[in-house]
This record gives structure tokens, sequence and C-alpha cells, in this order.
């Protein structure tokens, strides 16, 4: 997609999709399924052994007891967002965002009426004590939302901060929606945590939403998975969902790709992040290298937040002046792309080539030097 969203020279370093073919093992798993062509309706509920797959992958790799019967197969990590948001608020509820993150947590919150409260995370891996959250606390909030490691900036959360907020959200009764789409991307020595990993009462208050777009390279199959620890949460999912009036649902090939993506392509994931954290020290080398620009290494995801205050510029007169120059398309930190704590940031995604990288940041450094 953003390589033809853009003109034939420009290099678009926007959209976080890898730029690599899947590993070989999913497309096969498609093959061979449709060999004997039934493309029937699947189970509302998703395919029983891709919702095996997910219980085992969270049990052996997250520590996380997940129940194959709590799991709900979904058509995006977006939509598992969406979801949790329609499932958790009322209209004229609030709930607490990270401030930058995603655009699509203030986007669900606002789409079924409640309120977006954003709560500053700076880039870099400092401590957050998230006991300064009380001051946004009012008799309206209901949920907290997590990304975790945090886009765009690169956050991964310590053990220590997630206990903080795990405690804060039992306190004050509040459901936690934890988005773990990158949780596969980190790089060494940051280590990830699953929030519903660290006691059953924090757990309980947890809906977890992950994908195989960012760890696979899958986002064209529209496959994702909305996770409840209890019965509660998930008949309110499910419910919610619509899957069982067919007018939403996951396809029968997406989660085929998906149970050979968690049972066999660990390895893929293993290369493909080696790659990523070598551009990403190659990125953020040369990044600051370059008069006016700074970056700290994010410890996660395959995008860096790019400090461009020095410059003197907005965060769009940067993003203009590169496409218009440069050739290189980069995502600038606009309220409505990540909110408000972005401006005087550019986003750019490194999951491509190091012949592609090179040359973006050679265009980038000479139009601004």
């Amino acid at each position: 997609m953003r390589w033809a969203e853009v003109p034939d020279d420009v290099i678009p370093l926007t959209a976080a999709d890898p730029d690599f073919k899947s590993a070989p093992e999913i497309s096969k798993a498609i093959i061979n399924y449709c060999q004997e062509p039934y493309f029937s309706y699947g189970p509302a509920e998703g395919l029983p052994d891709f919702k095996k797959s997910i219980s085992s992958f969270f049990n052996l790799k997250r520590d996380v007891p997940v129940r194959s019967e709590f799991v709900l197969p979904i058509d995006s990590a977006a939509f598992g967002i969406y979801l949790t948001c329609k499932t958790v608020l009322n209209p004229g509820d609030e709930a607490i965002i990270f401030d930058p993150v995603d655009f699509l947590f203030r986007y669900s919150i606002e789409q079924v009426g409640a309120k977006a409260i954003p709560f500053a995370i700076p880039p870099g891996s400092e401590h957050i004590d998230f006991k300064n959250l009380r001051h946004l606390i009012t008799n309206k909030t209901k949920l907290i939302c997590l990304c975790n490691p945090l886009n765009p900036t690169g956050k991964v959360f310590t053990r220590e901060e997630l206990l903080s907020l795990g405690a804060f959200a039992v306190k004050y009764n509040l459901t936690i929606l934890s988005d773990e789409i990158w949780s596969d991307i980190v790089y060494s020595p940051a280590k990830f945590t699953s929030i519903a990993s660290l006691n059953e009462e924090i757990r309980n208050q947890t809906i977890t939403v992950t994908g195989f777009s960012k760890s696979y390279g899958m986002a064209g199959l529209r496959i994702g998975v909305v996770i409840a620890h209890n019965k509660i949460h998930y008949k309110k999912l499910f419910d919610n969902s619509m899957h069982q009036y067919t007018v939403h649902g996951v396809s029968v090939l997406s989660q085929v790709g998906a149970i050979a993506a968690l049972n066999e392509c660990g390895y893929w994931v293993e290369q493909f992040v080696a790659h990523t954290k070598k551009m990403r020290d190659i990125l953020v080398a040369e990044v600051n290298s370059i008069q006016g620009l700074s970056c700290t290494a994010p410890d996660g995801c395959y995008v860096a937040f790019i400090d461009i205050r020095k410059t003197g510029k907005t965060s769009n007169e940067v993003y203009e002046l590169l496409l218009k120059e440069a050739k290189v398309a980069v995502v600038p930190g606009l309220e409505k792309w990540f909110g408000k704590e972005a401006e005087g940031y550019i986003r750019i995604c490194f999951s491509t080539s190091e012949t592609i990288l090179r040359e973006s940041i050679s265009r980038i450094k000479n139009c601004l030097e």
C-alpha cells in the first residue's frame, strides 16, 4: 500500500509494514487448504485449531494462561481495539490513552461516543510513574489503553511499570485494553512483558488485542485476535462482534495462514527482528549525525520517532520538504495521527532493505544540510 500511494521516484518510509515476503510456510498452508475447495462459513467463534494455537502461544511464550474458548479471531487488531471500546464504553464515558500513540485508540473511543483523555509519555525509555494518572480519573473513566511496545516511540514498558499500571487499574476498577501487536518486535536487552501475565487480579481487568501484520507481514490477510481472560468479558466481546450474524467475521484462509505462522514461523520472526535491529542501529546513528535531528533508539517496533524541533520547522513542514525535495515520504507528528505531544517529531519506518534505507538517509541528509 505505501509504495502504491506515492510517485515512482519517492521512497515511502511511512506505513508500519514490512518490505518483505512472508514466510513460505504461510502461503503453503493456504495453498494446501485450497486443494479441497470448500469455502463455506467457518465457526462464528473462529476455527478451533487457530484458537488452540493462540492459547498455546500465550501460555508458552507470554506466560499468560489463555483459555482457547476465550479467544476470538477477528479481521484485524484495529477492529479488536474498536470492539473492545464498543464493549467497555458507553456514550459519555472516558478512556485514558497515551500521547503520543497511534490514532486508532482515539478514533475507536470517539466512534462509540466516549472521550479520549491523553496521558503524556515522552519519547525515550525513562521510567513512567502511573500514579500520576490519578488526576485524570473521574467517575466517567472506564478504560485505560496500553500500547506495548508503544507506537510511535518504540518504548517497551518494564515489568515494574506494568505492575504499577495494573495496580492502578484494579484500584479504580478500570478495564485495560492491552494492544500487543508489536510484542514480537523487541530489541535486546529490552524484554516484553504481557500485562496479563503479572497476576490474576490484573489479568481479570485486561482484554488483550494482537495481530500478525507487524511480525509476519500478513496485513493483507486481515487477521488478529481479541483475548478475554474471563467469561464475562468474552461473552460481551462476542455479542458485540456481530460474528454470529455474519455481519463481521474473519476469513478461514486467514486463520489457516495464522496457524502456520504461530506453529512454524518462529525462525522467520527471529531473522526479521535481527534484520530490523541492524536497520535501527544504522538509522539512529545516521540521523544523529544530521544537524537539527536527533533520535533515541527504540526498544521495540520498527519505527523511529525523530526529533526535528532544532530545524525550526513544524512536523508538517519537514514532511512536505522531504517529500518535495528529498523524494522521501515520512509520517509527520500531527495530532490527528499521534496526539498533541507528537508535534516536533516525524516517524520513519525502517522495516526495509539496507540499500533502500541508506538511500533514504542520504536523500534526507542532503536535503536538510
